[in-house]
């Protein structure tokens, strides 16, 4: 997978469960490997730009449904948008790169570790 793509989702899932500590790790990381702050800006409404790929919608929709995972299960659908672009290593590396995280945020979030400015 593209680095910047894994640097995107990496901050989307940290978007999504609040993670301070991985959200200035992962956006450093992030913009070191030239991503565009315009695109970083508007991860959160993914869904209302034209700044992603069809690959990166993909993946973003199906980290979002796995990082959301409380709602339910990964839904049907949300599973087969990403499956309908990704290759199947792509889908598995999404889910992978979701799950582990998931398990990095809560670890953050848990030791309370303070971001200080």
């Amino acid at each position: 997978m593209d680095p910047l793509l894994v640097e995107l989702l990496r901050i989307r899932s940290s978007q999504l469960n609040g993670c301070a500590f991985c959200l200035r790790m992962h956006t450093r990381d992030a913009l070191k490997k030239g991503e565009n702050p315009d695109r970083i800006a508007v991860l959160p409404a993914w869904e209302e730009t034209g700044y992603f790929s069809e690959t990166e919608r993909a993946a973003l929709r199906l980290t979002e449904a796995i990082t959301r995972i409380s709602d339910g299960h990964v839904a049907d659908e949300d599973y087969d948008a990403a499956a309908a672009v990704l290759t199947p290593d792509q889908v598995s590396a999404v889910a992978w790169l979701a799950t582990v995280m998931n398990a990095f945020n809560r670890v953050a979030v848990t030791s309370r570790y303070r971001v200080a400015g």
